[in-house]
C-alpha cells in the first residue's frame, strides 16, 4: 500500500510539473547530445587544410590502406551472409535449450574489449596450437595478413547481422512458412521462395551494419595484423609518428565514409508499418 501511495505521490510530481519546463528539458537533453556527437565531429572535419585533405586524398598509402579496410569489410559480410542467416533462421523460428546462452554467445563480440578479440584469435591460431599447425599446414597464415583482419572483422561484425537478419525473419508471420510446407514445399524451397524475398532488405541492412562495424575496427587489428595497414591503424600511425595535422585528414575520409553507410543503411530500412 505504502509503494503504491509513493507511487502515486511520484506520479503527482510529475503531472505537475509545468509544460514548459518538460519542453525545456526534452528540448535541451536534444541538443546537448546532438551536440556532444557532432560538435567533435564538425571541427574534425573543418580542421585540415583544402589542400592537405587533398594531397591526403591522393596519397597511395591512404587509398591502400582505404580500399583495404572496404574489401576487408566487404569479405566479413559476405561470410556473415552466408554463414550468419542460417543461425539467424534458427534463432528466429525455433526454441530450444540453452537459446539463450546461444544469444549471449553471439552478443558476446559486442561488449568484450577488442583487444581481447585479438588476443583470442592469436591463442587459438598460434603455431603452438593444434589448430594454428593444422591451418598454417594448408597454407594459413593469421598473423600480419589479410586473412587476419577479415577473420577479426567478422568475429566483430557477425552479432550486428545476426540480430538484425533474426529480427527481420521474427517479423515474417510463421502462417506464410507453413501454408508453403502445407502446398509440398521443402525447407529449402520454403526459405528461398518466402522467408528470403520477404527478408532480404533486413540481410541487406545486416550487411551494411556489419560493414559500418568492421570498417571502424582498431583494437583487435593492432594486435593481429598492425601491417597491412587498414584506415584506422593508419590514422593511428600517422597521429603518433606526425601529430594530431597529419591524422586529422585521415580521420576525416573515415567519417565521411561512416556517413555514407550509415545512409545506406537508413535508405534501405524497411518504413515503419502503419499503427506501430
Amino acid at each position: 500500500m505504502a509503494s503504491t501511495s509513493t507511487a502515486y505521490q511520484g506520479g503527482s510530481v510529475l503531472r505537475g510539473l509545468p509544460s514548459s519546463l518538460f519542453k525545456l528539458w526534452f528540448l535541451g537533453s536534444s541538443v546537448l547530445i546532438l551536440l556532444f556527437i557532432a560538435a567533435p565531429l564538425a571541427s574534425t572535419i573543418a580542421a585540415p587544410t583544402w589542400e592537405r585533405f587533398v594531397e591526403t586524398l591522393v596519397d597511395p598509402a591512404v587509398i591502400q590502406s582505404i580500399w583495404l579496410s572496404m574489401s576487408t569489410s566487404g569479405m566479413a559480410a559476405l561470410i556473415a551472409l552466408v554463414f550468419g542467416t542460417p543461425l539467424a533462421y534458427i534463432l528466429a523460428r525455433y526454441e530450444f535449450p540453452g537459446k539463450k546462452v546461444v544469444e549471449s554467445i553471439i552478443d558476446l563480440p559486442i561488449m568484450i574489449p577488442h583487444p581481447v578479440v585479438g588476443i583470442s584469435l592469436l591463442s587459438l591460431t598460434g603455431r603452438d596450437t593444434w589448430f594454428g599447425t593444422f591451418i598454417s599446414d594448408l597454407g594459413i597464415e593469421i598473423m600480419g595478413t589479410t586473412t587476419g583482419i577479415v577473420s577479426v572483422l567478422v568475429f566483430v561484425g557477425l552479432p550486428f547481422y545476426v540480430n538484425t537478419v533474426k529480427g527481420g525473419i521474427e517479423s515474417i508471420p510463421p502462417r506464410l512458412e507453413n501454408v508453403s510446407r502445407s502446398l509440398g514445399a521443402g525447407r529449402g524451397n520454403t526459405f528461398f521462395r518466402v522467408t528470403l524475398p520477404l527478408s532480404w532488405r533486413y540481410m541487406l541492412v545486416g550487411m551494411i551494419m556489419c560493414m559500418a562495424r568492421a570498417i571502424s575496427e582498431f583494437g583487435a587489428i593492432i594486435i593481429v595484423a598492425y601491417h597491412p595497414m587498414t584506415a584506422p591503424v593508419l590514422m593511428y600511425e600517422r597521429f603518433t609518428a606526425y601529430g594530431l595535422g597529419w591524422s586529422q585528414p585521415v580521420a576525416v575520409i573515415l567519417i565521411l565514409v561512416s556517413m555514407l553507410f550509415f545512409l545506406l543503411l537508413r535508405a534501405f530500412s524497411l518504413p515503419k508499418r502503419s499503427g506501430v
